[in-house]
């Protein structure tokens, strides 16, 4: 993640991460990409985008995908004592992170799962 730089947690198949791309370039915004399948974050890594947040893994896990019931994650407590374990199973499993993840040049960042909350952006 480059500090000072608008960065993109982005799956190309996802009509949602696209549209976020798009976007940011119709707004003119400078960003870079991590298409985070290929390049998965670290624990500590999602633990800094967590901060930038303001949000908890849970928040940020798709729950409904295959992977998540065969980890039994809607199963999973949501108290602090638990977060390692989800922070753990996101970094082994990125597929599960919610997309996109816009992380800001000013050090905030947005789960940019709708127009609203990408026109914060702007």
């Amino acid at each position: 993640m480059t500090s000072g730089q608008t960065e993109i947690w982005h799956n190309p198949r996802c009509t949602k991460s696209r549209n976020a791309t798009a976007f940011l370039d119709e707004a003119g915004i400078d960003y870079t990409v991590r298409r985070y399948l290929d390049d998965p974050p670290t624990a500590d890594e999602l633990r800094a985008v967590l901060e930038r947040l303001d949000a908890q893994p849970w928040d940020i896990t798709r729950t409904g995908e295959q992977i998540a019931k065969d980890l039994g994650m809607s199963g999973w407590g949501r108290e602090a004592a638990d977060r390692d374990r989800w922070i753990e199973a996101l970094a082994a499993n990125p597929q599960l992170i919610q997309r996109p993840i816009v992380l800001t040049a000013d050090g905030g960042g947005i789960v940019a799962r709708d127009d609203a909350t990408l026109h914060t952006l702007a």
